[in-house]
């Protein structure tokens, strides 16, 4: 997510989570409303024995609840203390769970002059496994999915009585109705693609008077939006999805909140969201008193640059309905790391997209992403850092070597460049530094990256227009990208409806059309992508290409592991081979053409010979065609060729 253009209205609710006596602790259960003055809110929610993470702060929210002295009755857990801010209603409890046993303890809290409150809490078991799990990576392809446009799978939930926002399918930026229900629902469908991730933008709960939809305005870090479905549901789909062979991405956020998110009413410390110290305290009118982000992100690693621009855009709002949050706070950066960590042990994730990833503090991310890859030594993040500029990119990679000594654990980004430099190529006239040739260039930057392998490319997004429109409706061209991201040295992942030529506008953002349902996610669509209903031409030979290209890959190890070699363009001709080895000594195991000439080329084969080495015939990927590999190949008008080699010496 970038910048947003939309602003929301600012009613300030409350939303409560957990569990007094004698009400029964469900840690899966949906919020339920209390009484601030005779209930707590504690979150995590839960914890589970044998984490690495056994160092547990307990957030407890209620009144006046930092004067209660506390103490537990648990087997091996560890009270080490409490920490007060200048906010009477916060407590927070220091816990130590190592060595403990998976059991339910109690918290109990004793308060002058009133009753006294005793609390159920879960360590819970871990799953066999859960430290060892393996994030997404080469061998991936992923599917990215903006739940509230992709299938409706439980018309029961669009609305719900706690939630402001109410569904309306005719507002192009407002909520539609898809859930996980719905994603649940087409897991076989993904499956056949040849999907093996699916990172779903943000299904916490965004409790927004408008423009919810999106999911980057959390109003509860520990609720699945119910309108969405609940949090066992979000646990149900990811074990569904390994069921098929697909992992789970989260779409997190600790650079910002939503405006409703019930800290707002009562924050926990003064210094908990970044604001003009002055904008409440004179009761000056916030929204105006507030600085925005600047946006400017080379001033984190501009030698040159002033403190005061750095600070504009890393503490400024992006919207004045996005709060944003300051962790350089010890006790919200505490907060944020031991949600993520608690969402990936709850949802069984394979890896986590971090959005906006540069506007939080520097040393926090450091802290954040490290103990994340401590909890799951074999995980991937990767971050969103949108710039067009590959250096700028290579700066938050893990193993990076900056010159100013920051040193980043980040192991993957997206990869914006290429991304930018691909639909360049594709929309121009070749010239002598125009089309083709800016991939072949551009590739040279690799040596900035600690390691380019690692990087996320992608066809689109959900804050860039569909492909298929910003290629001039071209479907040679827009296959042509596609295949580039699949076969690319990178990790692949596409956006939901690229299979199908989904189309938006193209100048200036678009989101709510950009974001448009997947056909057929909707009872009674006259188009249907999971019923194979009512798709013209094109979008069946696109759908026809994705499904055979993605599959195909599923088994082309020297894809996801190999080496990558290519050719100078020349003619409106661009040949990158792949190899098994990386260094292509074993001789390319695929040869991919792009050819943009609108007329059939013939292609001297001499000059690829190195690789192609002997071979004399290859299998056209897509068709399933025997192609001989003589003096010449035959390129049939704009397009893409894939050639699987089948004999190499």
């Amino acid at each position: 997510m970038r910048r947003l253009h939309s602003k929301f209205t600012s009613t300030l609710i409350a939303t409560s989570l957990i569990l007094l006596t004698p009400v029964t602790h469900h840690t899966l259960a949906a919020p339920l409303p209390l009484n601030h003055d005779t209930a707590l809110r504690i979150e995590p929610l839960n914890w589970w024995a044998d984490m690495h993470h056994s160092q547990l702060q307990l957030m407890v929210y209620g009144k006046n609840i930092a004067k209660a002295k506390v103490s537990i009755t648990a087997d091996g857990v560890t009270l080490k203390g409490v920490e007060t801010t200048e906010n009477p209603n916060y407590l927070f409890i220091n816990l130590d769970t190592q060595g403990a046993k998976a059991q339910t303890f109690r918290l109990i809290f004793d308060q002058d002059g009133e009753a006294q409150i005793s609390v159920a809490y879960d360590l819970l078991k871990r799953d066999k496994g859960s430290a060892e799990r393996l994030g997404f990576s080469n061998k991936d392809v992923i599917y990215l999915i903006t739940p509230d446009r992709f299938a409706n799978g439980d018309p029961g939930n669009d609305n719900h009585p706690d939630m402001i926002e109410r569904a309306d399918r005719s507002n192009p930026g407002g909520r539609h109705g898809g859930d996980i229900q719905g994603i649940i629902n087409s897991l076989d469908y993904l499956a056949d693609l040849g999907v093996t991730q699916l990172w779903i933008n943000p299904l916490t709960e965004n409790n927004q008077a408008e423009y919810s939809y999106h999911g980057y305005s959390v109003t509860d870090h520990y609720r699945i939006d119910p309108r969405f479905g609940s949090n066992q549901d979000y646990r149900q789909l990811a074990l569904k999805a390994q069921e098929k062979g697909i992992g789970i991405i989260a779409d997190v956020v600790v650079n910002h909140i939503g405006s409703n998110h019930w800290w707002m009413q009562d924050l926990p410390t003064n210094d908990w969201v970044n604001r003009p110290s002055s904008s409440l305290a004179k009761g000056k009118d916030n929204a105006k008193a507030l600085t925005f982000t600047s946006h400017r992100r080379t001033t984190l690693q501009d030698p040159y640059s002033v403190d005061k621009d750095t600070q504009e855009f890393t503490d400024g709002w992006f919207v004045e309905s996005m709060p944003d949050l300051n962790q350089r706070q010890p006790l919200l950066a505490n907060y944020l790391i031991q949600n993520s960590i608690w969402w990936v042990e709850h949802g069984h994730l394979s890896g986590i997209r971090e959005d906006t990833y540069s506007y939080s503090d520097k040393a926090f991310l450091v802290d954040w992403t490290q103990a994340i890859m401590a909890e799951y030594p074999h995980f991937n993040i990767v971050g969103e850092e949108w710039t067009g500029n590959p250096i700028t990119i290579s700066y938050w990679q893990k193993d990076k070597i900056n010159k100013d000594g920051y040193r980043s654990a980040l192991p993957s980004l997206m990869d914006f460049p290429l991304y930018e430099t691909l639909l360049k190529a594709l929309s121009e006239e070749e010239g002598w530094s125009e089309g083709l040739i800016r991939l072949y260039e551009f590739l040279a930057n690799d040596v900035v990256y600690a390691d380019p392998t690692q990087l996320v490319l992608f066809e689109g997004n959900h804050d860039t227009n569909r492909l298929y429109s910003l290629l001039g409706d071209n479907l040679a061209l827009t296959k042509m990208a596609l295949a580039y991201v699949l076969t690319s040295n990178r990790i692949p992942q596409i956006f939901y409806g690229s299979e199908i030529l989904m189309q938006s506008p193209t100048k200036d953002r678009n989101d709510g059309i950009t974001r448009s349902d997947f056909p057929g996610g909707w009872q009674d669509d006259a188009v249907s992508v999971f019923d194979n209903k009512g798709l013209s031409d094109d979008q069946a030979s696109m759908l026809s290409f994705t499904r055979s290209l993605l599959n195909y890959r599923k088994q082309a190890d020297f894809i996801h592991n190999g080496g990558l070699r290519h050719y100078v363009p020349q003619d409106g001709v661009y040949v990158q081979m792949r190899c098994a080895k990386q260094d292509c000594s074993d001789k390319a195991r695929l040869m991919v053409v792009y050819n943009k000439n609108d007329k059939p080329v013939t292609l001297p084969l001499a000059r690829y010979r190195d690789l192609l080495a002997s071979a004399s015939s290859a299998r056209d990927v897509i068709s399933g065609e025997t192609i001989a590999l003589g003096k010449t190949l035959t390129l049939n008008g704009q397009g893409i060729t894939l050639l699987a080699i089948e004999e190499t010496n």
